[in-house]
């Protein structure tokens, strides 16, 4: 009798086993599945971005699919997030290239750097400026840049074939034909012979503009015109060679506006440069 319902006791529970396992693998199958689509849809966005900004950081990626997630209902903490990034052989390694094109050893007067002890804390309160260049079979071609302290936006920019104070000429009037009236923004830059020689003082000195420039370390004292130079050419592509000059110029305005209203910035909270500068304006 006893062994009788020892036995059926045991029947019964190995049959409970078996439902229960039968039940764990097919939940456990199923949520394989879930991630294996969740996966895909994330590469897909992933790529989508990357079509775009072809070396956005993780993080900042992350960020920019967070809607699509939401909307998907998938949970994607940042650590699976970067390991489906490594598996999938997508996170970026940094490449850093240099040529020097401040011309320091001149005749012109020079200024003191006034960015030292600023606290930042509005649009149009400092602009910092620079010249790089970008390399084509045809030559290279050199663009000046004035950028927005604050908000990190690009408000003025040009293209020429040469090292002439031109083009960072064009650059900042540019910058001026969007600053509203009664602002009088620091403008800070390096010691070459571009911004320190008389037109574009004259420029910077008829519109009120106070002017400060680097002193003993022009890519320190510089660092956010740098930074930006950095960005351009190692998540846009512009450090790469390019066939024509007419290439590269269109990179470059593909380059800008996708910084300037597509890339989120983690200093700015992952917001985008424009819609920092458009609400504190």
């Amino acid at each position: 009798m006893i062994g009788a319902l020892a036995k059926s006791v045991t029947i019964s529970s190995l049959c409970r086993l078996v439902r229960m396992s039968r039940q764990n693998y097919y939940r456990r199958n199923r949520q394989r599945l879930r991630e294996k689509v969740d996966e895909e849809l994330v590469l897909g966005w992933v790529l989508r971005e990357r079509q775009l900004q072809p070396r956005l950081g993780g993080r900042k990626l992350l960020k920019l699919i967070g809607e699509d997630l939401e909307e998907a209902g998938i949970g994607l903490g940042r650590d699976r997030f970067f390991g489906l990034l490594r598996r999938q052989e997508l996170l970026v390694k940094r490449r850093v290239r240099s040529v020097k094109t401040t011309q320091s050893q001149h005749r012109f007067r020079t200024y003191s750097n006034l960015m030292k002890e600023l606290d930042l804390t509005d649009v149009h309160q400092a602009w910092v400026s620079d010249l790089t260049y970008i390399g084509t079979e045809e030559g290279f071609v050199y663009l000046s840049l004035v950028t927005d302290a604050q908000s990190r936006k690009v408000v003025g920019w040009h293209t020429s074939d040469g090292l002439e104070a031109t083009g960072c000429v064009q650059a900042l009037r540019r910058a001026l034909c969007q600053l509203p009236e009664g602002q009088h923004p620091i403008h800070h830059s390096d010691r070459g012979t571009q911004y320190c020689c008389g037109q574009y003082i004259e420029i910077l000195e008829r519109r009120g503009l106070q002017i400060s420039m680097t002193e003993e370390n022009h890519c320190y004292e510089n660092a956010k015109a740098e930074r930006l130079n950095g960005i351009l050419k190692q998540e846009y592509g512009l450090g790469n060679r390019f066939r024509t000059k007419q290439q590269a110029r269109e990179s470059i305005r593909q380059a800008i506006d996708l910084y300037n209203y597509r890339r989120p910035h983690v200093s700015l909270q992952y917001q985008t440069p424009a819609q920092v500068h458009r609400r504190a304006a």
